[in-house]
């Protein structure tokens, strides 16, 4: 089996430091003689250069630190080990550089850029950086171990041959990521289309139309009582539209506390807050978790499906009303804000005909069957782009 000559990275890029600045020079809104800079947060997918930008004085921007297309940015320090590491590619001209915690990676004429952006998200570069990552709280990658990081580089031709086989893939995935956000619009776009009309319908609290819990506390005294250990849902679980299950945490709860707050197929959660667009954030539980309940930031709500139903109950929570009403009742610092039981209880709930609500549950699932078979999708997609990025560095394709 072959495989390509290696070399470090110094001898097929820069790596170039991010700006260092302080405080009192940095700005939030563009101004004259001023360099847009980005952060850890704009590293994503690709390059996040339109919002979230932070500004300081052209005069701390050396000219190398200028990004040019092609480089690639990468997160060296952070507090998060899965950001550390992470890099994102410059497709288009754009005038900014990154902040101190980053790094410009700078390739040369002997590794085409786009074949060393793939690099940095192939699973070796991915071993590599967990191994070298350090600290207790805040994770680094040293400059100089990232330019002696060897490399794969084979021979130009190779290489276009590669980066075209490899940019196909990503296409594609791409193009999926765009059907799954089109798709994504349809909830909202229905239920603004069945319900967000100019006909009047009945309003109640919705403590008339469902039943509200707050869930149970970390680390309580139990007072001799024996408590056992289940899992539950915390703030991080609760998404705005969607449930993140992938890990569930355990707590300690009382027996009598397990049967009351077990979760139910129909659920809709809600967090109580924190960052302002975790207040009020819901979505419904579309399965049955026996012996899984909630912690106390998290509200459950239990509708009357009578008079409510579950589905059009988590997708009103998603409309504009909703939102609204939480961020006037709530309690708000500089950059937090929380709703109690007694505001959640008291909202505020259009109450359409029965059957409207439940022609749109079935469109809804209809909707959800669809994002299902996406899903699929997507993974043998990006089960495909992991694969083809192992070979090719690999020497394999």
């Amino acid at each position: 089996m072959k495989s390509w000559p290696t070399r470090p990275l110094r001898d097929v890029a820069t790596v170039i430091r991010g700006v260092s600045f302080d405080k009192r020079q940095v700005g939030y809104e563009p101004k004259k003689n001023s360099i847009p800079i980005l952060r850890a947060g704009n590293i994503r997918d690709s390059l996040l250069t339109d919002s979230d930008l932070i500004y300081v004085p052209e005069e701390l921007v050396r000219e190398e630190q200028r990004m040019r297309r092609g480089d690639l940015a990468v997160c060296m320090s952070s507090g998060s080990a899965a950001v550390v590491g992470k890099t994102a590619h410059l497709e288009n001209d754009w005038s900014g550089s990154v902040g101190a915690f980053c790094a410009i990676v700078r390739f040369n004429g002997n590794l085409h850029h786009r074949l060393g952006s793939y690099w940095f998200r192939s699973p070796a570069f991915l071993q590599w950086r967990d191994s070298k990552a350090q600290g207790a709280n805040i994770q680094n990658l040293r400059r100089t171990e990232l330019e002696a990081l060897s490399i794969p580089v084979p021979p130009m031709a190779a290489q276009k041959r590669i980066v075209k086989l490899l940019d196909e893939s990503d296409e594609l995935r791409k193009r999926r990521a765009q059907a799954d956000h089109r798709t994504a619009e349809l909830i909202p776009a229905l239920f603004h289309e069945m319900f967000e009309s100019p006909h009047r319908v009945p309003v109640k609290p919705l403590d008339q139309l469902a039943a509200v819990v707050s869930g149970v506390a970390k680390g309580r005294k139990f007072n001799g009582e024996k408590p056992v250990t289940v899992a539950y849902l915390r703030v991080a679980n609760v998404q705005a539209g969607y449930l993140d299950l992938t890990e569930l945490k355990t707590i300690e709860a009382l027996p009598r506390e397990v049967e009351e707050l077990s979760l139910k197929k129909g659920d809709v959660l809600l967090t109580e807050g924190g960052d302002f667009d975790k207040l009020g954030r819901g979505a419904m539980l579309d399965q049955d978790l026996p012996n899984c309940i909630h912690q106390n930031h998290v509200f459950r709500v239990r509708c009357e499906q009578s008079q409510l139903l579950p589905e059009y109950f988590a997708s009103f929570l998603l409309a504009q009303n909703a939102r609204l009403y939480f961020l006037r009742c709530a309690k708000k610092t500089s950059n937090l804000a929380s709703i109690n039981m007694t505001q959640l209880r008291a909202l505020p709930v259009p109450v359409p005909p029965l059957p409207l609500q439940k022609g749109f549950a079935e469109r809804l699932r209809e909707i959800r069957g669809l994002e299902s078979t996406q899903v699929q999708s997507r993974i043998r997609l990006d089960a495909l782009f992991a694969s083809l990025l192992d070979k090719a560095f690999k020497g394999e394709l």
